[in-house]
């Protein structure tokens, strides 16, 4: 519910913060009205949604002096007024006038609360950017910039309403001297803009990590930065926030009732984050309890006060974050339940080694020319969309792959480092499986290029893997070795030469290696390199060669598609949530296809029906 909060968040945000900005343009011009500030409001929110692509990292290095500018100006015109008009209000930092407000204004003092909570929002914004910095540089910056800039802020509009309390509208505009009015504007609007931005990339990141779980529909994330690995941008998401920023503006049209939908989405979502910390400080930080319930009753019992305040706004723009969190549970929900009831079918049904063995061995299935590259999720077992082809077309090619394609969360996987292979036993079945690896900035090839480099990879894996069963199969003694390989001419070891040297025949002295410098293990790993080389390298060329004329002659791409649907016993509930709801989320979304440009003329795309 929280994370569906945080994405509503994400709409508010950028409406309110820059529907408040713009709002002040009205001071200075008489002939503008509010349906102007409105469609400026909305022009600024289109054109910041369209640089996301470009990524933080490109707009980003303004945002700090900005910042920076906008604490400076706020304080120091805060501090202006208090002086100029009634420093006497620093007295309200007292915490006893709580009491005494709450006293004298009773039921109209609590339902004050539902405002008074916006003066601390926007501090939620700040998670999305906190992962970036250490613990000091976080805790110097709020206590030594932020708060002092905040409490002379509010406390000068403070004193400047105790000399003009009619003005309570629009008093942070008002209270500021003309001579810096245009600045300030100029500032307050990009202070608006960056802590939309702020909101708008911690949306895109906390659905990265969703879709990471499983919680979330696949879309495509871009990765903006080279340096940065949380610096993403997720394109459908960003048409949707835009597209429902320019609606809440033009729905809501003031700021009071966007304030009442944002207020009680950022309580909700602090509310449920107590409740974490409170999990984890149990867990994880083994807690004493009675601290515990110390904290959960302080800062739960605040939220909840502030919350019951905000919800008597609930039909005045208070429903809106409900119910886009309702909508968005029931995405998420549906999408884990039946991606995990998915991923539980396949491991249950994957098919084992021994049943392909058993296949091959009993000529059940034959083998025809070419390479089949068999495209699943599963990185162990065979999926069971493989066993799907042999039982109804018992046909196989020559050489199989079972590839999985990873995300992995760093820049770029190396070539060595890309593609993991496996062997399903025995040998001769030439039956592998891959795990290729890619990194959030990696370009998957073109089909030709991917091939090449998945088969160079796989001949290196066929001669490593018989070179490892040779050394872990056959001891050897360096003695006999050097014995053998005299007998049969192909080393000559002479005992009168003073350095010792072993020297193939086929090659001059010159070339030969200096045994007096080198261990007896290396003189022992160069006796059973030569038996190899001699005795089984003809054996492991020709099966790379095999390999290799089977791709020339053809590569077949084999891509499941699967149809997802609830077992005939089924409720009707679970039926409309299978079969309707995530077959329609699954059919508008990116699918598995999409990640790899596929050569059509080589496709085959298998269809199977999942029972869950």
């Amino acid at each position: 519910m929280a994370t569906s909060m945080v994405i509503g968040d994400g709409i508010l945000t950028p409406s309110i913060s820059v529907l408040s900005a713009v709002g002040g343009i009205k001071n200075k011009s008489s002939s503008l009205g509010q349906g102007a500030v409105i469609w400026i409001s909305i022009g600024i929110l289109i054109i910041l949604f369209a640089v996301q692509r470009f990524g933080t990292d490109k707009v980003g290095y303004a945002f700090a002096p900005i910042i920076l500018v906008w604490f400076l100006l706020v304080g120091v015109i805060g501090l202006y007024n208090l002086l100029k008009y009634d420093i006497s209000v620093l007295r309200a930092l007292n915490p006893m006038y709580i009491v005494d407000y709450m006293k004298r204004n009773g039921k109209d003092g609590w339902l004050s609360l539902g405002g008074i909570f916006l003066c601390i929002t926007g501090s939620e914004a700040m998670f999305a950017d906190l992962g970036h910095f250490n613990v000091p540089a976080i805790q110097i910056s709020f206590s030594f910039i932020a708060f002092p800039a905040l409490i002379c802020a509010y406390s000068g509009q403070t004193a400047y309403l105790r000399k003009f309390p009619s003005q309570i509208g629009n008093t942070f505009y008002n209270s500021i001297p003309d001579p810096i009015f245009w600045p300030t504007f100029v500032v307050a609007v990009s202070a608006a803009i960056i802590a939309s931005q702020a909101m708008i990339s911690g949306t895109y990141s906390i659905i990265q990590h969703s879709q990471s779980l499983g919680c979330f529909p696949r879309v495509k994330v871009v990765h903006t930065s080279t340096k940065h690995e949380g610096q993403v941008y997720i394109p459908k998401i960003n048409y949707f926030l835009m597209i429902s920023c320019v609606i809440v503006c033009a729905a809501f049209r003031t700021t009071d009732n966007i304030g009442h939908a944002y207020g009680i989405a950022v309580c909700i979502v602090m509310l449920v984050t107590t409740g974490m910390v409170a999990l984890i400080m149990l867990v994880i930080w083994k807690t004493r309890i009675l601290w515990i319930a110390l904290f959960v009753v302080i800062f739960g019992l605040i939220e909840i006060v502030y919350l019951s305040s905000m919800l008597t706004k609930f039909v005045e723009g208070g429903f809106l974050p409900l119910v886009l969190s309702l909508v968005l549970m029931s995405i998420m929900g549906i999408w884990h339940y039946t991606h995990r009831k998915m991923y539980l079918f396949e491991l249950k049904h994957k098919v084992s080694g021994e049943y392909v063995r058993e296949l091959v061995s009993k000529r059940v299935i034959s083998r025809t020319p070419g390479v089949s590259l068999i495209f699943s999720e599963l990185v162990e077992g065979v999926p069971p969309i493989f066993a799907h082809v042999i039982s109804n077309i018992s046909h196989i090619h020559a050489v199989v792959v079972f590839v999985s394609v990873k995300s992995i969360p760093i820049s770029k996987v190396g070539l060595d480092e890309k593609f993991l292979f496996g062997q399903i036993q025995p040998k001769e079945d030439r039956i592998f499986r891959c795990v290729v690896r890619y990194g959030y900035n990696d370009v998957i090839g073109e089909p030709n290029e991917f091939e090449q480099q998945l088969i160079e990879q796989l001949k290196e894996f066929i001669r490593d893997q018989n070179v490892t069963s040779l050394i872990e199969g056959e001891e050897f003694d360096v003695e006999q070795t050097s014995q053998q390989q005299t007998n049969s001419g192909n080393f000559v070891k002479d005992g009168k030469d003073p350095s010792n040297r072993i020297v193939p025949t086929s090659t001059s002295s010159n070339q030969g290696v200096d045994v007096s410098s080198t261990s007896s293990d290396s003189i022992h790993s160069y006796g059973i390199i030569s038996i190899i080389s001699n005795q089984n390298l003809q054996g492991v060329e020709e099966e790379i060669s095999f390999v290799q004329r089977e791709m020339e002659k053809n590569v077949v791409y084999m891509l499941g598609e699967a149809e997802v649907v609830a077992e005939p016993n089924s409720s009707i509930l679970k039926k409309i949530v299978v079969n309707h709801i995530y077959n329609f989320l699954r059919r508008n979304i990116m699918q598995g296809e999409n990640l790899m440009a596929f050569p059509r003329s080589r496709l085959l795309k298998i269809g199977m029906t999942y029972e869950i």
